[in-house]
């Protein structure tokens, strides 16, 4: 019985210090200094499956090219600065979200979870030709994030689309 009170003392402040670790920023990474659009495409997705893309497809050998395809957001009629400012709105609700940089056809945010302070780069780029807004959502760090930005992702979509 003394061995499981040790264990679980030693989870106990494994977890703590985690905590600890992250409050301290110590788990926040650093933004990656190749995103934006070149050439009409956002950032690969990541090579580990931590990332979503609606832009997958374009990258067939990539090894995490099937888990990262996500699709797109549609412009739904809008002229791309309104589909901007709207997406903007509805993006930066979130909480923990934070927006980086923001032009007439580009977003880009951070999002920051509470307790771990892990962030999560995520990019929107408004194409007329295709009428959609290409969407990449990463984890600054880690193998995994446990379909974190897929959720966030689909989340703003079912906002996106109600109106």
């Amino acid at each position: 019985m003394r061995w499981l009170r040790r264990l679980l003392g030693l989870a106990l402040s494994l977890a703590i210090a985690l905590v600890l670790i992250g409050q301290a920023g110590l788990l926040q990474g650093e933004a990656p200094s190749d995103l934006g659009v070149r050439e009409g495409r956002l950032k690969a997705p990541s090579p580990t499956p931590n990332s979503v893309s609606s832009q997958a497809d374009l990258h067939p050998d990539h090894p995490m090219r099937e888990s990262a395809r996500i699709a797109p957001l549609p412009l739904q009629g809008f002229a791309v600065p309104e589909a901007m400012a709207r997406l903007r709105s509805l993006a930066s609700a979130v909480p923990g979200a934070r927006v980086e940089e923001a032009r007439a056809d580009y977003l880009r945010l951070s999002y920051t979870t509470r307790w771990l302070r892990f962030v999560d780069d995520a990019e929107f780029w408004a194409d007329p030709a295709t009428g959609v807004i290409h969407v990449r959502s990463a984890s600054r760090l880690g193998q995994r994030d446990f379909g974190v930005n897929r959720a966030r992702i689909e989340a703003l979509r079912e906002r996106w689309v109600a109106r």
